[in-house]
C-alpha cells in the first residue's frame, strides 16, 4: 500500500507538501499540486483515516452498544441515532450484546479501543457494563438511552414512563373500561416498573381497585405478549382492555386474542407503548403511546457532541414527553369500532 512518503517522493517534494495538498490547508502553487495530484493517481494513493485521527486525537466515529431484541422500537432508535451520526459527519459502529454480559463487556472493550469519540448505551439494567472497563478511558463521553443512572455515564436521556403508563390508562378509563390489565416488561427495568406504577396511580385516582390479577409480567417480546395475553384469558373474568407495556407484546396480545375466537376492540381493548411503525399496520390500527424515536437517536448524538466539547459541564437527565396516538383498537365500551 503506497505512503504519503511513496508520493511525496514520485512527485519530487517533501511529505508535508504532499500533506498540504491533500488538506488544503496552505498555499501550493499550482504545478506543484499538479505534480501531486498526479503522483496519487499513479500510485493509487489514499489517505490513512487511521493515521489522520491519530494526528487529531478523533475518529468521527460514535459506538453504541444494544441489546438483540425482536422488539422493532430498538431498530427504529438505531435508525434515528445512525441518521443522526451521517447529518453531522460522524460513523456509527453498532454492537449487539445479545443479551449475554461476558459479550457486553469485550464488546465496549473494543469500542473503547478502537477510539470512538463517545459511546451510547442502549440496554437492560439486569446486564450492567464494567466500571473498570470505562474508568479507563475517563474521556470519553457515554450517554445512556432510556435506563436509569449509572456511574461513569455522562448523560441519561430517557422517556417519562411513569407519565406514559398514567396515560394509557386514563384513556382506556375514559372509553368506559373498568377491567383493565396489565402486561408490563421485566421488572428490573425502570421502565417497566415506572410504567406500572403509572398504570396504578390512574386506577387509584379514577377509584378503581387494583386487582393484582390483571397484572402479568412480559418481556417486551412478541412471544412474552401471547403467553401473558393467554393467561389473561384463562381467567374466570377476563379483562374487557389490556394495557401492553410496549408494541411489540401488544402484537403478541393481538394473536392470543385472534386465537381464541375474539375481537378487538368489540370484545377487548388493546393498548400499546412505543408507536412502532408496525402499530399502525396492525388489524385493527393499534391505540399506542408514542416515543419520539427519532428525537431519542438525535438527541443522544447532540448531546455527545455538546460533551466533547465541553466535558466539565454538568450531567444531564433529559426526559422526553410520551404522546397519546388513538387508533382503532380502543373504543367507547359498549359501542365496539366506532372509527
Amino acid at each position: 500500500m503506497p505512503t504519503m512518503k511513496d508520493v511525496a517522493r514520485l512527485a519530487g517534494v517533501s511529505t508535508s507538501t504532499v500533506s498540504h495538498v491533500i488538506n488544503n490547508n496552505r498555499f501550493v502553487s499550482e504545478a506543484i499540486r499538479e505534480k501531486v495530484n498526479a503522483a496519487i493517481g499513479q500510485l493509487n494513493y489514499a489517505p490513512s483515516a487511521l493515521a489522520r485521527s491519530l494526528k487529531l486525537n478523533q475518529t468521527h466515529t460514535i459506538g453504541m452498544l444494544i441489546t438483540s431484541s425482536s422488539n422493532p422500537f430498538y431498530s427504529e432508535v438505531v435508525q434515528g441515532v445512525e441518521r443522526s451520526c451521517y447529518e453531522r459527519g460522524y460513523s456509527l459502529i453498532l454492537c449487539n450484546t445479545d443479551g449475554d454480559e461476558e459479550r457486553l463487556n469485550r464488546s465496549l472493550e473494543t469500542l473503547l479501543q478502537k477510539r470512538v469519540d463517545g459511546l451510547i448505551l442502549m440496554f437492560t439494567e439486569n446486564h450492567l457494563p464494567s466500571p473498570e472497563t470505562l474508568s479507563r478511558y475517563p474521556a470519553i463521553p457515554v450517554v445512556m438511552m432510556d435506563w436509569a443512572p449509572f456511574a461513569g455515564v455522562n448523560d441519561i436521556i430517557q422517556e417519562n414512563a411513569f407519565i406514559g403508563g398514567r396515560m394509557a390508562t386514563e384513556y382506556l378509563i375514559a372509553q368506559g373500561y373498568r377491567r383493565i390489565a396489565c402486561i408490563t416488561g421485566p421488572l428490573d427495568k425502570t421502565t417497566s416498573t415506572q410504567r406500572l406504577e403509572g398504570y396504578r396511580q390512574a386506577l387509584q385516582e379514577a377509584g378503581m381497585t387494583r386487582d393484582a390479577g390483571l397484572e402479568v409480567t412480559g418481556d417486551f417480546e412478541f412471544a412474552g405478549g401471547l403467553s401473558a395475553m393467554q393467561q389473561l384469558l384463562a381467567l374466570d373474568e377476563r379483562p374487557d382492555a389490556v394495557f401492553a407495556g410496549n408494541d411489540a407484546m401488544a402484537v403478541g396480545v393481538y394473536q392470543a386474542i385472534y386465537r381464541h375466537g375474539l375481537r378487538i376492540p368489540q370484545d377487548i381493548a388493546v393498548m400499546g407503548y412505543d408507536d412502532i411503525q408496525l402499530a399502525q399496520y396492525m388489524t385493527p390500527p393499534l391505540t399506542t403511546i408514542h416515543q419520539p424515536k427519532d428525537e431519542l437517536g438525535e438527541l443522544a448524538i447532540d448531546t455527545l457532541l455538546h460533551r466533547m466539547k465541553a466535558p466539565d459541564a454538568e450531567a444531564q437527565v433529559l426526559v422526553l414527553t410520551p404522546e397519546l396516538v388513538v387508533r382503532d383498537s380502543v373504543a367507547v365500551k359498549g359501542k365496539g369500532n366506532t372509527r
